[in-house]
Parts: C-alpha cells; sequence; structure tokens
C-alpha cells in the first residue's frame, strides 16, 4: 500500500484521474508510518480537510500535537498540497466476535422446576402470539 500511494503520487496523472480523497487515503500509511496508520485511520477528504478516525482519546491528543508534522509529511509524498487540515475523531468501538452459545436446545430446558418451566414456556408462547 505504501509504495503504491508513492508511485500513484509520482504518476502525475492528466486530468485529476483519481480523485484527490483516495490519493490522501493512499498516502496516509506512509506519511505516518505503519504504527500509526494502525491506530489512526483516513477516511474522508472534505474540502481540504482530512477527516482521521483514531482508536482513543490518548491517539488522539497525541496526533493533534504532530499535526503540522503530518500535513508537511503528507505534503511530500503526495507531491503537492491537498491537505490544509487534519480533523482526528474517535473511531465507533468495534464489536468483538461473539461466540455462539454453547447451551443446545431452549432455554427453558435449564429451568430446574417443572412447574415453573411449563410456566415459562407458556408465557413465552403468549409473548409470541
Amino acid at each position: 500500500m505504501e509504495r503504491s500511494a508513492k508511485l500513484i503520487a509520482g504518476m502525475r496523472l492528466p486530468g485529476g484521474a483519481l480523485p484527490p480523497g483516495e490519493l490522501v487515503r493512499a498516502a496516509w500509511p506512509q506519511a505516518v508510518g505503519k504504527r500509526i496508520a494502525g491506530r489512526a485511520r483516513a477516511v474522508a477528504l472534505v474540502g481540504e480537510t482530512l477527516i482521521v478516525e483514531v482508536d482513543d482519546e490518548i491517539w488522539q491528543a497525541q496526533l493533534s500535537t504532530l499535526r503540522g508534522q503530518i500535513l508537511e509529511k503528507l505534503s511530500q509524498v503526495l507531491g503537492r498540497v491537498i491537505v490544509t487540515q487534519i480533523e482526528f475523531r474517535l473511531s465507533l468501538p468495534r464489536r468483538l466476535p461473539q461466540r455462539a452459545s454453547t447451551a443446545s436446545g431452549d432455554e427453558a430446558e435449564r429451568i430446574q422446576d417443572p412447574s415453573l418451566r411449563m410456566a415459562y414456556k407458556s408465557s413465552r408462547r403468549r409473548a409470541r402470539a
């Protein structure tokens, strides 16, 4: 990905063959490095403002202090100034894969008392109707 960003930026394609947003997203990992790119993802270019999603508040604060250096590096990698501002936003928390329940069959079968089990099944049927 990093090599492709450098190649694309150096090609100087006529007529803006690639949208600026795609160029910037491709150049992002090379401009900031693998470690930062793993924690902060360039998601959109709105005008001349790059929207970057970060994993947490700590990364957001740290990258905000490096904003000027990142802008300079992006311009170097792209060969021109496309981005003049960067907005660091917190990304939505990602849900980890959930394991399937190990219990098999009907959950009502785990109720020990037979009369409570029947009452539970009956109320569940009424709720579905």
